[in-house]
C-alpha cells in the first residue's frame, strides 16, 4: 500500500540519516536511497542503471527483501502463490541478472542472499512462502557455479526464526495480511 511504502521510505531515510551522523574520517560514499518494488521485476534493469550511475560500481549486492505466507494449500489463491514467488523470486534474481553484468566485467563481486531454513525444510502452512526460498536456493546454487570463474563469490544465508516485521506483514491464502506470530 502506498502508506506502507511511505512507512518504509522514512525508516530508510533514517537509517540514512544515522549513518551519516556516523561517517567514518576516511573517504567514504554517503548513502542513497533508491526505492524499487521487488513485485514489479520489469524496472529492476533501469533501478539497478540508476544505482550504477550514482557509484559507478557494485561491489556487493545484498539480496534480503521479501514477503512471508501463511495459510493451507488448499484454501489459498493461485495469485498469492504468484505474488509471494514475483517478490521472494524473481524480483531478486532481476536485480541478480541485472547487476551481474557488470560484475563480470568488472571481474569482481558478491552476491549474498538472505533465504531462509524454510529453503531448505518446508513446514505446514508456509507452502508459497517455502517454495519460493526453495527456488532461490536453487538459482544461488547455479549461480555460484556459474559466476566462481568470473571472480563473483555467491553467498547463500539461510537463518531459522528471526525477529522481524516479516510474519506481522504476512499475507494469507486469501491475500490479506496475517498480523499473527510465528
Amino acid at each position: 500500500s502506498g502508506q506502507s511504502q511511505y512507512q518504509s521510505y522514512n525508516e530508510l531515510e533514517r537509517v540514512k540519516n544515522d549513518l551519516m551522523k556516523r561517517l567514518a574520517d576516511i573517504p567514504t560514499y554517503a548513502p542513497v536511497v533508491l526505492e524499487l518494488d521487488l513485485s514489479d521485476f520489469t524496472t529492476m534493469e533501469e533501478r539497478m542503471e540508476t544505482a550504477l550511475s550514482i557509484f559507478s560500481r557494485i561491489d556487493i549486492l545484498i539480496n534480503n527483501g521479501g514477503i512471508s505466507y501463511r495459510g493451507d494449500i488448499m484454501s489459498t489463491n493461485t495469485d498469492v502463490d504468484y505474488k509471494v514467488m514475483l517478490v521472494n523470486y524473481f524480483g531478486q534474481v532481476a536485480i541478480t541478472k541485472a547487476l551481474l553484468p557488470s560484475m563480470v566485467r568488472r571481474q569482481s563481486g558478491h552476491i549474498v542472499t538472505v533465504s531462509s531454513v524454510q529453503g531448505k525444510i518446508a513446514i505446514p502452512h508456509r507452502s508459497a512462502y517455502a517454495a519460493s526460498k526453495h527456488a532461490l536456493q536453487a538459482f544461488c546454487d547455479t549461480l555460484r557455479a556459474e559466476v566462481a570463474s568470473h571472480n563473483i563469490k555467491v553467498t547463500l544465508i539461510s537463518p531459522g526464526y528471526i525477529h522481524t516485521r516479516l510474519s506481522l506483514n504476512a499475507i494469507t491464502g486469501s491475500g490479506h495480511t496475517y498480523g499473527g506470530k510465528e
